[in-house]
């Protein structure tokens, strides 16, 4: 009995042995992230190149939407770039100081879990879009040649079939080609200049800065425009079709100096930094009020003046990268503090070449002051749609008669006014230089109203 009883107790135990062990385990295939280029999205203004200035993360690096990858510049603004995606960086394709075009990727990125699906379509959507958008401002003819060299040639270059064959032979980048072409196209004679150029060291095709090159029998280096200056030689370019007229005086400052230095060093011990020009952009704001049609665009297509009720001053500045022009916005509603507070944080951006758009667009009017170098007389040049620009020289003492006849020393500073003569004639932009005249003379007339 007892044996029967154990033979059915391992039978029942075999049995039980042929059950799965763990019946409600299960395993489904862990999804893995993708690794997908974060390419550089066009940020309008026509701008199509930028040159990396910062990188705020590194290989490793776990970011999410909206957090700053890096702060690139192009030749009008310091723009910030932020991540569209939740994930981990992987690669940076480039080096601080490198120029990224637009449509190119800036990094590598690993998306996680849910947004994998929705970031493999933005990139594949991203570059079909790139090459769509290429192939549509191209000729019939084009079209094809264009996709054969799509690794030479970026979008939107516009030039000929031919000229893109001599660039796909010599591995060039139309983008290094100075374009005289009317609207920026690239003519055969331009390539066959930077052919030459170059011809000396071909490793150096696509390098900006090209050292120990020969020019005849001279040696030199050709250094690409870049930057800000970039940007100076467009508006330059066009500011030659503007008839200029100068209108020029000299301005007692005496008062206006005493001013300032009596409240600069409590000032001061509040970090705000006050120089002269804070009442030079207010009393150009004033005498705006009464002369509006100077702070206006004009438009030259239709032949109208546009005129602006905000007053965008803008101040030309030196940096790095060349000469930029941000500006002060509504200075009509601002006082004398404000302003300097506006002035110093765009001076400090400027000192790193970092001024964002909103503060170099919709400038109105604008002034440059040439005295912190030490000049005393210029001639300012017009910013389109501008039709008036004022620069300032260096206070010099200098004698001068006061009202009784005794010579007297006078801190005595040069103004020079260019403006468009199209629209506006000498007695208008003397009687607005008087009244900034008086306003400067009188600076206590600047504390009154905003």
């Amino acid at each position: 009995m007892a044996l029967s009883w154990r033979l059915l107790t391992i039978s029942r135990l075999a049995e039980k042995s042929r059950e799965p062990i763990c019946r409600f385990l299960s395993i489904s295939p862990i999804r893995q992230g993708v690794v997908v280029p974060f390419k550089l999205a066009d940020i309008g203004e026509g701008i199509r190149d930028v040159t990396v200035k910062e990188w705020f993360v590194k290989p490793g690096d776990r970011v999410s939407q909206f957090d700053n990858l890096c702060e690139v510049q192009s030749d009008k603004a310091s723009v910030t770039i932020t991540s569209r995606y939740d994930g981990i960086i992987k690669t940076l394709r480039h080096k601080v100081d490198s120029v990224a075009l637009v449509g190119e990727a800036l990094l590598d990125i690993e998306i996680e879990d849910d947004s994998v699906s929705s970031a493999e379509k933005d990139a594949e959507n991203s570059g079909k879009n790139d090459v769509d958008q290429t192939v549509d401002t191209l000729g019939k003819d084009e079209k094809m040649d264009s996709m054969e060299s799509m690794d030479y040639i970026p979008p939107r270059i516009l030039t000929t079939p031919a000229v893109r064959r001599i660039a796909k032979e010599n591995k060039v980048n139309l983008m290094d080609v100075v374009a005289t072409g009317k609207g920026g196209r690239v003519l055969k004679e331009d390539m066959l200049v930077h052919l030459q150029k170059i011809s000396v060291d071909p490793n150096q095709l696509t390098k900006q800065d090209v050292p120990e090159q020969t020019f005849g029998s001279v040696t030199g280096k050709t250094v690409a425009m870049k930057g800000y200056t970039k940007h100076m030689w467009k508006t330059m370019t066009q500011s030659l079709s503007i008839p200029h007229f100068v209108y020029s005086d000299e301005c007692n400052v005496n008062r206006v100096m005493r001013c300032r230095n009596e409240v600069k060093d409590e000032l001061g011990k509040l970090g705000v930094s006050l120089t002269l020009m804070p009442f030079f952009i207010k009393a150009a704001s004033r005498a705006l009020q009464q002369y509006p049609k100077l702070n206006a665009w004009l438009n030259e297509e239709d032949q109208t003046l546009r005129l602006i009720d905000n007053h965008n001053i803008g101040v030309a500045m030196d940096t790095a990268d060349g000469l930029v022009v941000p500006n002060i916005k509504n200075v009509q509603n601002l006082s004398i503090l404000e302003i300097a507070k506006k002035l110093n944080r765009l001076q400090e951006l400027g000192k790193k070449t970092s001024i964002p758009l909103g503060d170099l667009t919709d400038t109105t009017f604008s002034l440059s002051n040439i005295g912190m170098v030490g000049g005393t007389y210029t001639k300012p040049v017009i910013l389109p749609p501008q039709v008036m620009i004022g620069a300032f020289g260096r206070a010099q003492k200098m004698p001068r008669f006061d009202d009784e006849d005794n010579v007297v020393a006078v801190n005595v500073m040069a103004v020079s006014w260019s403006a468009d003569h199209r629209v506006l004639d000498g007695v208008t932009v003397a009687e607005f230089s008087n009244l900034w005249k008086h306003y400067v003379e009188n600076p206590q007339l600047l504390m009154i109203g905003a």
